[in-house]
């Protein structure tokens, strides 16, 4: 098992589109991979459960992954986040 720490920069928070990109890349792994806001963890292939987390800008998350591709899978969704999802301009 591995995590990371993350800060989310995107100025709208984890919304809809981020969400459904977070999904789509956690998806592509086979590692059990979830995000924690707070005290609420959740599964990062569930577009629900990330929607559910409400994150806005400046929180700061906690990714984990379990499994075979766990260390890829955290840089990919890393690289995700930091890219602010497209949104920082």
């Amino acid at each position: 098992m591995n995590s990371i720490r993350i800060t989310v920069t995107n100025p709208l928070g984890l919304h809809a589109r981020p969400a459904a990109k977070v999904v789509d890349c956690s998806a592509r792994y086979a590692s059990d991979i979830r995000i924690q806001h707070k005290d609420q963890a959740v599964d990062a292939k569930s577009i629900m459960s990330v929607l559910m987390l409400a994150a806005p800008c400046g929180a700061e998350l906690e990714i984990t992954a379990t499994g075979t591709d766990e260390a890829a899978a955290l840089d990919a969704l890393r690289t995700l986040f930091e890219s602010g999802f497209g949104e920082l301009e």
